[in-house]
This record gives C-alpha cells, sequence and structure tokens, in this order.
C-alpha cells in the first residue's frame, strides 16, 4: 500500500496515523493510537433491542488494562439492554470490540470508540442480539447461494430548528436539492458528512430533500413553532452486517451533531400530513467475489437479480414488521406520496415497492460525452446495478430488517418460484394513477396490528434454520400489537378536519426519538 491511499482528506484519522485499511487494525495497532494519541477513554456501543446505539465509557491508566479491554471487552447488563427478553437472573453478557470499527470519537477528543458484538457466558455469539441475526441470516444466504449481499441505505430525517431567518424562504414540498440560500442547514450537513465518512468512510452523496415545514404545528415544546428541512444521506454498498452497523452509527453521529447545533434531528416516519415522510430506502447487489451479478451481458436484469426481486415480494408484507414499526409508519404509507402501498416492482419508478435504479448498464465514460477533450479512458472496476426496496422508514429496526431481507434474498436465490412471482408484480407506470392495476396487485400492510397478525401467521419465513428466536417474534409481535392502531387511517377520515389533523399529528410526534 502506498501513503497517498490513506492521504485523503476524510480518510479514518486511524487509517492515516497507520497507514494502514480498517480491516487490518490489530490490538497492537491500537495500542500504539492510544499511547500516541494520549487517548484517556475507550467507547463500547452496542446495538440494543430498542434499535438505538448504547455507550460504556472506560478511563484508561495502565497499558495492561488496556490490552486487556481490547482483548477480551467489558460485561454488561443484558436484562436492560433487552428487556422483555433476557431474564435479570441470567443477564450478564460480554460487549467486545470489533477492531474495524475503531474511530476516534468526535464529540469527544479523549476516546477510541468501537462497534461491539455480544458474546454469552458461554463465549457464544448472544441468539437474541439483532446483530447476531443478522451475522446468521447473511452466513445462511452465503451458504446456500455462493453469493455476497451488499446493501447501501438512504437516511432520510428532518433538521428542526427556530426559524430565525424569514428570507430566501423555501417552499413546501418544493425542497429536493435545494441550495443555499433556499437551504439553511447546508453546512450542518457538511459537518454530518465529514464524522460520518471519518468514522466508516461509507458516505455516497447527501442533499436536500423534498420535505420542507416552515412552522411545525405540535404538542411537543420541543419543535413546536419550529422550522423543518428534510435532509438525506446515501450511503455506499458495503457487506450486510457493515452496512448496518454503519446506519445504526450514522443515525448517533447525525443526533449528535444536530444536538451540539441546538437542532433536532428525527428520523420519524412522519412529520406533517402532505408533507414528505422519511423513508429508510435499501440499495442491495449481489455479489461473487469482486463482480456485481445483478446485470446481464446483453444487457437488463440477470435471473439472480429477478430471484432476489421475487424473493423481496415474497417477504414484503412481513418485512413491514421490521421496516415500519410505529403507527405513523402508516401515515407515510399512502398513494401518491412515493411510498408504496401494494406490492410491485418496476424499472425507474418510484411508486413501486422495488424499484431498479440507473446502474450505468451499457454506459461509461459519460463525461467524455459532454467534455470532447478527454480523450483518455476511465477502466471501470465493477457493474452499480442495484435494486432498492422503498417501504421502509425511519422506525426501522436497522439489524433485524437487514437479516430479513437477508433471508428474503437466500429465499428468493432457491425457490422455483421466485422468478415467476416476479414476473407477475412487475408494472409499468404509476400505479397509483391505474386504478384497475392498482386492485390486482397485493396490498402491504395498513397498520402495525396488522404487519403483527401478518408475521404470526408467517413467523416460520424468520424462524426456519434457527435464525430469528422463537422470543424475538413474539417479542416484536407484542410490540407491534401494542400500538392499537387497526383501521387507523379510516378512524381519522372519519373526524372533523381539525380534529382529524390534531390527532394525526399526536400519532406522528410521539415516536419523535423512536429509532
Amino acid at each position: 500500500m502506498t501513503d497517498s491511499m490513506f492521504n485523503y482528506a476524510l480518510t479514518n484519522p486511524i487509517s492515516k496515523m497507520l497507514d494502514k485499511d480498517r480491516y487490518d487494525f490489530t490490538r497492537k495497532d491500537l495500542l500504539r493510537v492510544i499511547e500516541e494519541r494520549q487517548i484517556e477513554r475507550i467507547g463500547f456501543h452496542y446495538t440494543a433491542l430498542d434499535g438505538k446505539l448504547k455507550e460504556l465509557k472506560i478511563p484508561l491508566s495502565d497499558r495492561r488494562q488496556v490490552e486487556t479491554i481490547l482483548a477480551e471487552g467489558e460485561r454488561v447488563d443484558g436484562s436492560s439492554l433487552f428487556k422483555g427478553m433476557v431474564d435479570s437472573s441470567m443477564s450478564d453478557l460480554y460487549v467486545v470490540p470489533l477492531y474495524r470499527s475503531a474511530f476516534l470519537n468526535p464529540f469527544d477528543s479523549g476516546s477510541i470508540d468501537f462497534i461491539c458484538r455480544y458474546i454469552t457466558k458461554d463465549g457464544e455469539p448472544a441468539a437474541y442480539a439483532p446483530d447476531t441475526i443478522l451475522s446468521k441470516a447473511n452466513a445462511l444466504f452465503q451458504e446456500r447461494t455462493g453469493l455476497e449481499l451488499h446493501m447501501m441505505g438512504e437516511l432520510e430525517f428532518f433538521l428542526i430548528s427556530e426559524n430565525k431567518q424569514q428570507i430566501y424562504q423555501a417552499n413546501r414540498q418544493h425542497g429536493y436539492h435545494a441550495a443555499a440560500p433556499f437551504i439553511k442547514s447546508g453546512h450542518i450537513l457538511n459537518e454530518m458528512i465529514r464524522h460520518i465518512v471519518q468514522t466508516s468512510g461509507n458516505v455516497k452523496y447527501a442533499h436536500s430533500e423534498v420535505g420542507y415545514i416552515d412552522s411545525i404545528r405540535s404538542d411537543l415544546p420541543e419543535i413546536r413553532g419550529k422550522c423543518g428541512e428534510q435532509l438525506e444521506i446515501e450511503y455506499l454498498p458495503r457487506p450486510v452486517e457493515e452496512a448496518a452497523d454503519n446506519l445504526v452509527l450514522g443515525r448517533w453521529l447525525i443526533r449528535n451533531i444536530a444536538y451540539q447545533r441546538g437542532c433536532v434531528a428525527t428520523f420519524a416516519p412522519k412529520i406533517e400530513e402532505s408533507v414528505a415522510g422519511n423513508g429508510l430506502h435499501f440499495h442491495m447487489a449481489l455479489m461473487k467475489g469482486d463482480k456485481n451479478v445483478m446485470n446481464k451481458e446483453s444487457g437488463g436484469l440477470s435471473d439472480q437479480a429477478r430471484k432476489l426481486v421475487g424473493g423481496l415480494c415474497k417477504y414484503a408484507e412481513t418485512l413491514t414488521a421490521f421496516g415500519n414499526t410505529v403507527s405513523s409508519a402508516y401515515l407515510r404509507l399512502v398513494p401518491n406520496q412515493e411510498a408504496p402501498t401494494r406490492i410491485c416492482w418496476s424499472d425507474l419508478n418510484r411508486s413501486a415497492m422495488v424499484r431498479v435504479p440507473l446502474g450505468w448498464a451499457r454506459l461509461e465514460n459519460l463525461a467524455s460525452e459532454i467534455n470532447p477533450q478527454e480523450k483518455e479512458r476511465f477502466q471501470h472496476d465493477r457493474d452499480r446495478q442495484t435494486i432498492e426496496l422503498r417501504s421502509p422508514d425511519g422506525s426501522a429496526s436497522v439489524h433485524l430488517l437487514m437479516a430479513g431481507i437477508a433471508m428474503a434474498a437466500e429465499w428468493g436465490l432457491g425457490s422455483p418460484d421466485s422468478l415467476k412471482i416476479a414476473e407477475d408484480l412487475y408494472v409499468t407506470g404509476n400505479v397509483f394513477k391505474e386504478e384497475s392495476l392498482l386492485n390486482k396487485l397485493p396490498a402491504l400492510p395498513v397498520s402495525c396490528v396488522d404487519s403483527s397478525r401478518l408475521l404470526l401467521k408467517q413467523r416460520e419465513l424468520y424462524e426456519r434454520e434457527d435464525i430469528f428466536p422463537k422470543g424475538m417474534i413474539d417479542y416484536i409481535v407484542e410490540l407491534l400489537s401494542a400500538e392499537n392502531d387497526e383501521n387507523m387511517n379510516s378512524k381519522l377520515a372519519d373526524l372533523p378536519a381539525d380534529d382529524r389533523l390534531h390527532a394525526t399529528r399526536k400519532i406522528m410526534h410521539r415516536c419523535l426519538h423512536e429509532q
């Protein structure tokens, strides 16, 4: 490796210092960083049952202690982190650092931080931990298919702040890719990008999104009367387990940066009626070594990619149990909001549940077309085609949802029925404008209760091969059922206009910080 490989402005500072790729970090490397940078603390982070990143601060006093922490991890109370799933009599877990995840904490200059994995008293990964479930699902996928599943997420969120500048006002529902001065939060978005890239090296791009609210109406003092600008940070494809960790870490970084700036960042599925909601779209690609196998050489999606689509369509109505976990999620999944309500797929079409975006198929060196002075050909190292699942939102339990997606992918690639499912559910045009087509397509669930009922009925899709523990399915069903939102949309529609708006906002804003 050359020095220049670790000398970009946003390269992980630890990689720069060690002149080493993060995947090659060793305990000796990390000890060097701690000693040379005079690090005072190690921060351990791990995803709990609520989907949020937790934190343990460990002060450092001597080399032997540091070596022990890096080699063995620490103890935590599993009955608190997994309340309702782990009994207090069997509560101790080890949290052990994942060396490749090491980063310098941007909010604490004296701390080096890690993502951790949960290990039981028997030295096994904790079966009920979301990251363990994802790891098992991914292992099953790789073993059965001989492929790797790479994924990337699109984190959409509202940045809510005091509306101090009444000039260059943005227009409602016209914020997509808006630039300053019409968008006021660009400098904060830049800070978020910088810290996410330096911790995970994993941002594709960022921009303002459609949603804009000049004055939020709410019962919550935290956001009442404030301005909301919708932003998006889209990640680069990574192996599925790494992608999940990066998304959860990204949400933690975004919230902390917003807090330091006196703002609120929320991933809640919906903030205001008739304003775009916060989706969490997932792109995925099938890899054979370094080769993307999503396209045929002759053009169009490969049979493997179509089988992946078929698997997603088969699992779609139960994936909402992990990807749309609060009542307000089903205020987002309504027609004509670029959010799906039916199980189908299409090319480029944002009204479909699964979309095939542009992937530079059979096109290359596009810049040469508009820059004729450029004579040197750019050599591509891989195909960039993905497919996009558009139903999940900001309430998603990231590790569990991605585990479900991996199982859907494994089923699709292994089932003789998946190509036929994909063929039957392919659509063209805007499905919301063709009523006859819309009525032929299977519907996604319309409430948390609906999702819980379907998950209970089809739990074997997830419990097969002992990937999802039975206790986890029971827990998710209970959590969804507790939302008590059956027939929510029809009940809201029957209310007088002012009462309906007030009731809708209460539902939307009660989950401001759920995930």
